[in-house]
């Protein structure tokens, strides 16, 4: 049922986009068939830009980078683990015998589907004077 109530819900949505695309292809038909208005521009009216003024140079470094100190880091020692104690052994009770359904190993035969359609008998024509 939740699978229908998604599927109407999915085909009404794409009803509806196909609706409103045709709406919009229609008006963007119209905005390309008008004339755009040619506005003019005073030359003044802009003023232009400043040109950018070039960055400094970055600074060279004069000394060089010590080496990392190599230490050795300390061993630490292997902690030992306490014993765990140990879970008993439980011997579980024989399952009761059960029988099961003899399941059906040949799938029965189909009856034949007539592949012809029958004929419709008609009232013969009535007789001409």
């Amino acid at each position: 049922m939740a699978g229908l109530k998604h599927c109407s819900l999915l085909s009404i949505m794409v009803a509806a986009l196909c609706l409103s695309s045709i709406d919009m292809s229609f008006g963007a038909r119209h905005l390309l068939q008008t004339s755009i208005p040619l506005i003019p521009v005073p030359k003044g009216a802009v003023p232009p830009l400043p040109m950018p003024t070039p960055l400094p140079p970055l600074p060279k470094p004069t000394t060089q980078i010590p080496p990392l100190p190599s230490t050795q880091i300390p061993s630490l020692p292997n902690p030992t683990l306490p014993n765990l104690p140990t879970a008993p052994k439980f011997t579980l009770p024989p399952l009761p015998a059960t029988t099961f359904p003899t399941f059906p190993t040949t799938i029965p035969s189909l009856p034949n589907i007539p592949t012809t359609i029958p004929s419709i008998p008609f009232f013969s024509p009535p007789p001409s004077n």
